[in-house]
């Protein structure tokens, strides 16, 4: 979601973890709880946390491979020219950190075990808002320059407040964007 020193998380992951809040007391009363992982210092996440209201656990892998043992973030090198391995394939992104779910057990004992992992597009039955877009005469309506989610979706907070996407999913305010360009 957040690399050390981005100013804003990926669109698509903060999309996503915008559909967690409503199953968080369903999932705690199943004895199953939820975190989400990024590699900014929990500083950085916490300011984003707060400002958009979500109420799950955030951990940072700051200085740890969590994230690249998963296979959701990749080394500069790899990411800009290289190949690396995504959803259980060898590919070409130019991207340092892509989404993915993994599933822990951890038993009486205290061990803990990697049951499930789901990345890309196989993570979607989680995004409801996808479900009731699909049920509609338009869709997705991701017709603009990615046809992707960065096409339409922004923070929640900043709907009707114009500001671009890049194409690496990350958020730009419209004072931002319109500073940059000069």
């Amino acid at each position: 979601m957040m690399a050390p020193g981005q100013t804003t998380p990926c669109v698509g992951c903060a999309f996503e973890v915008d559909h967690v809040e409503g199953a968080l007391v369903h999932l705690r009363n199943h004895d199953v709880s939820y975190a989400a992982v990024a590699r900014a210092p929990i500083e950085e996440i916490e300011t984003w946390r707060r400002r958009m209201g979500w109420r799950f656990r955030f951990v940072s892998s700051f200085h740890s491979d969590f994230n690249y043992d998963f296979n959701v973030s990749f080394a500069p090198e790899k990411a800009h020219g290289g190949t690396i391995y995504y959803n259980y394939q060898e590919r070409q992104i130019p991207m340092e950190d892509l989404s993915g779910r993994s599933v822990f057990y951890r038993n009486e004992d205290g061990e803990i075990f990697h049951t499930y992992s789901a990345f890309g597009r196989g993570t979607e039955e989680l995004l409801t808002t996808y479900v009731f877009l699909d049920l509609t005469p338009k869709g997705r309506d991701e017709n603009g320059p990615y046809r992707t989610l960065g096409d339409w979706v922004r923070p929640h907070d900043m709907y009707g407040k114009g500001g671009t996407v890049e194409g690496n999913g990350r958020y730009h305010a419209a004072d931002e964007a319109s500073a940059e360009s000069t």
